[in-house]
């Protein structure tokens, strides 16, 4: 007989009522909550600089930025997890009267970690796609300059890659567009070969 221990299973109310106690994130999936680790300099960086020059260009208008501690959930499948970075424009949707837990996302941006760099490319960028509200999905490097972003086109999602501190991203669906500079702002990488860097 295995002496292997048996994880307990949470209902989605359960995971709630836990998360909204507790002192550190966890995500939530098919009864399974998964701690979160913490965040690197550069990771940290990053999302603070992406997070500043997106609400900077929508201040006065319908839109939301929200940094990596509103938890979104994805009805279809649900996932409940924490991006780093989400902006929902219109009026959001939450999943109860704690307002706590985001329903309809517009874009959703990850700074990639080794730790979950094939997860974000992969199961949850699937768990994402099925957002009808989700328009695009932008993956940022933090160990060099390369920023990914997807854009949905009806039922398909067009990819295109950035690589150099001049490239601009634009985010066509909050009207907003980001120098690659300003998104690597302070951040420094170990690898003085770095394409793009100053």
């Amino acid at each position: 007989m295995s002496s292997r221990a048996v994880q307990p299973h949470y209902t989605p109310e359960e995971y709630l009522a836990l998360e909204r106690k507790a002192t550190s994130k966890s995500e939530y999936l098919n009864g399974q909550i998964f701690a979160m680790v913490g965040a690197s300099r550069a990771h940290n960086l990053i999302a603070s600089n992406v997070s500043r020059e997106i609400s900077l260009q929508l201040k006065g208008r319908p839109c939301e930025v929200y940094v990596s501690d509103m938890r979104v959930r994805v009805s279809q499948t649900g996932l409940y997890t924490y991006p780093d970075l989400v902006v929902v424009c219109g009026e959001p949707q939450f999943d109860d009267a704690e307002r706590d837990t985001l329903l309809n996302p517009t874009v959703i941006i990850e700074v990639l970690s080794p730790s979950t760099e094939a997860y974000d490319r992969g199961e949850k960028f699937a768990h994402y796609r099925r957002l009808e509200s989700l328009q695009e999905y932008v993956l940022i490097a933090q160990d060099r300059v390369r920023v990914e972003q997807f854009v949905r086109q009806g039922d398909r999602w067009m990819l295109s890659e950035m690589s150099d501190r001049n490239d601009m991203l634009h985010l066509a669906s909050i009207g907003c567009d980001v120098a690659l500079r300003e998104i690597y702002d302070k951040v420094e990488f170990s690898n003085s070969e770095e394409p793009g860097a100053v």
